[in-house]
């Protein structure tokens, strides 16, 4: 699950350089913040997975409340993002928070 975190680190990072080269700062800070909007949640619901199966082993309520909490955490930082950086460039934003989901898509091809 950690990988997939790193996934959406990098997919992040190219975002963000894409970004700054299409969209300058503006656009490089919206891709960034985009990105860590998905990629924290995710860090926190895969370090809240692994506790949960070395304490007593995860059950399929556990990921699904896990889930739902890591949807609403990207809701909200988003939001949070909006309100903290009104001059964000949406279509960067965009391309940050995309490219960060979907690189969990890409964490079963990478071998461990």
């Amino acid at each position: 699950m950690l990988k997939a975190v790193l996934l959406q680190l990098g997919a992040t990072l190219l975002a963000t350089a894409i970004a700054a080269f299409f969209f300058g700062l503006r656009g490089a800070i919206s891709a960034a913040a985009g990105g860590m909007a998905c990629a924290l949640p995710g860090w926190v619901f895969a370090l809240r997975l692994r506790m949960l199966a070395k304490r007593s082993g995860a059950s399929v309520a556990a990921f699904v409340v896990g889930e739902l909490i890591k949807v609403v955490s990207i809701v909200g930082l988003l939001a949070l993002i909006l309100v903290l950086y009104p001059d964000v460039h949406w279509g960067a934003l965009l391309i940050g928070l995309i490219l960060a989901l979907k690189a969990n898509l890409f964490a079963f091809l990478v071998k461990t």
